[in-house]
């Protein structure tokens, strides 16, 4: 009970600055589900480069996902993890060997290189690699030619394909690690802020998304307009978060949810019957966007996969009808084109 009544008294103490506004709330509501391209198209292009941003739109991805942590200089940088040993060549860079450390992030042991150590200007001296080349051998022919972008690079970069696709690129980033970066003074939440602001995107331009909800309160608490999205994790719950992830899907929990936050992305796996998730979370006032669908076999249930090769294909398609049918609100997905042939071909009801 302490910890359902801690988050129904933070979402009380967010209701001064309620989700931005009723539209907003119902985003797309009545439209085809959204596809959301994760850190680009993952699945063809090495993560978060702009050549993933773009191969995502370019196929029909209707939004872009950048995950955001801290350099030294307090920029904000797109990579999946603040450690940077899997996504940029810093390894092969002499010149950087000192900085390989250990240190402890949301209470776990990491050793690499870590963005915090590094200036923006050093890490634009990077490049980017494909982070699963076993899995991805393909897109490791990237390796090297793409470079670590800033957050309003990406935001830049979303603008001018709006503009060449005569359509509306929704950017959506991901704070990282944000109770972490705020205990070593580079708080995410005031420079992301900052750069709305300066900004000024529309509702259906940018959405803010964190497993942490202390780091969504902050940014309710600042009153950008723009709608917020609450992830869920499989286990366990948020870091420094009295909550557990069960506890915030429980119909309470999605209700103090509501009181800041428009959206909740929960596993895929979650909204598969029996579960009752899904209508909970729209009875709730909230949208659902499931993550992360993949097409390769070990990322798909095992009535799904083809053959025995882990890293081949599977019935991806399968997959997306099933949530489509189930009535998600989006899905984010390494292979946006994929999803969009797929909600494409979907049933249409009538009305």
């Amino acid at each position: 009970m302490r910890r359902r009544s801690v988050l129904l008294a933070a979402a009380a103490t967010a209701a001064a600055s309620p989700p931005a506004t009723a539209s907003a709330r119902a985003g797309a509501a009545g439209r085809c589900p959204l596809v959301i391209g994760h850190r680009g198209a993952a699945g063809w292009r090495p993560e978060h480069t702009a050549a993933s941003y773009t191969f995502a739109v370019e196929t029909g991805a209707d939004w872009i996902e950048p995950d955001l942590v801290a350099t030294r200089d307090h920029h904000l940088v797109v990579r999946h993890e603040n450690e940077i040993s899997g996504t940029t060549d810093v390894a092969r860079h002499p010149e950087f060997a000192g900085r390989r450390t250990t240190k402890t992030v949301d209470g776990r042991t990491v050793t690499g290189w870590f963005t915090e150590d590094f200036t923006l200007a050093e890490l634009r001296t990077l490049r980017a690699v494909e982070r699963l080349p076993l899995v991805r051998n393909r897109n490791t022919v990237f390796d090297g030619h793409q470079r670590v972008l800033t957050f309003q690079e990406v935001v830049d970069l979303a603008r001018r394909l709006s503009r060449r696709h005569g359509r509306t690129v929704t950017v959506f980033p991901e704070t990282k690690h944000p109770t972490y970066f705020r205990e070593i003074g580079l708080p995410l939440e005031p420079v992301l802020a900052a750069s709305v602001r300066r900004g000024r995107p529309g509702p259906h331009e940018c959405v803010i998304q964190s497993f942490e909800p202390s780091s969504l309160l902050r940014l309710a608490a600042e009153r950008l307009g723009v709608p917020l999205w609450q992830a869920l994790g499989t286990a366990g719950g948020p870091y420094g978060h009295p909550m557990t992830y069960r506890d915030m899907a429980t119909p309470a929990g999605l209700r103090a949810i509501a009181g800041y936050a428009h959206w909740i992305g929960p596993d895929k796996s979650s909204l598969v019957a029996p579960s009752t998730l899904l209508a909970d979370a729209h009875a709730a006032g909230l949208r659902v966007g499931a993550y992360t669908f993949r097409a390769e076999n070990r990322y798909l249930p095992p009535e799904l996969r083809r053959g025995t090769d882990p890293d081949a294909f599977g019935d991806a398609f399968a997959e997306y009808a099933r949530h489509f049918a189930l009535g998600v609100d989006a899905v984010v997905t390494d292979f946006p084109d994929l999803a969009v042939i797929a909600r494409d071909a979907r049933p249409r009801t009538k009305g």
